[in-house]
C-alpha cells in the first residue's frame, strides 16, 4: 500500500503534468497561503493561489520537475523550464496540513530575467482577475 506522502506527490505530479486546475483546486487547503517570486505580496486562499498557479504552470514551457526532497509533510520538489528563450529554474517549498492538503507553498526562482519575464506576462493576468473578483464582490 502507497503511503500518503507518496499518493500526494503522484496526485500533484499528475495534475501539473495535466495543467489539471480542478485537481490543483482540491488539494489546496481553504486558507492555503503562496509566496511566489519577489514581485508578488504573499496570496491567501484557495481560489487566487490556484489560479496564480495555474498561470504559472501556463506560462512555463517544458514545464519538468528533476528532483525532490522529503521531510515528513514537508517537500522540496525542483522545476526547470522556460519562458520564451529564458531558462528558468526552480524549487517548489510545499507544506501540508494534517489532512494532506497544501497549506503553504513558496516558489523560489531563478535567473531574475526569466522571473522579469514571467512577471510581465502574468502580471496583466492577475490584474485582471483580481479586478473581475472586486467587481463581482458584493
Amino acid at each position: 500500500m502507497a503511503e500518503p506522502i507518496d499518493e500526494f506527490l503522484t496526485k500533484w505530479h499528475r495534475i501539473v503534468a495535466e495543467q489539471d486546475l480542478l485537481g490543483l483546486e482540491a488539494i489546496l487547503a481553504e486558507d492555503v497561503s503562496l509566496g511566489a517570486p519577489p514581485y508578488w505580496p504573499r496570496l491567501e486562499g484557495r481560489a487566487l493561489v490556484c489560479h496564480l498557479l495555474g498561470l504559472i504552470v501556463n506560462t512555463i514551457e517544458d514545464f519538468t520537475y528533476q528532483r525532490e526532497w522529503r521531510d515528513g509533510g514537508e517537500f522540496a520538489l525542483e522545476f526547470s523550464g522556460h519562458v520564451g528563450d529564458l531558462e528558468i529554474q526552480a524549487i517548489d517549498l510545499i507544506s501540508l496540513n494534517a489532512a494532506g492538503l497544501v497549506q503553504k507553498l513558496d516558489i523560489l526562482m531563478r535567473p531574475e530575467q526569466a522571473i522579469s519575464t514571467l512577471r510581465e506576462i502574468i502580471a496583466p493576468q492577475m490584474a485582471t482577475y483580481l479586478a473581475a473578483k472586486a467587481d463581482a464582490a458584493p
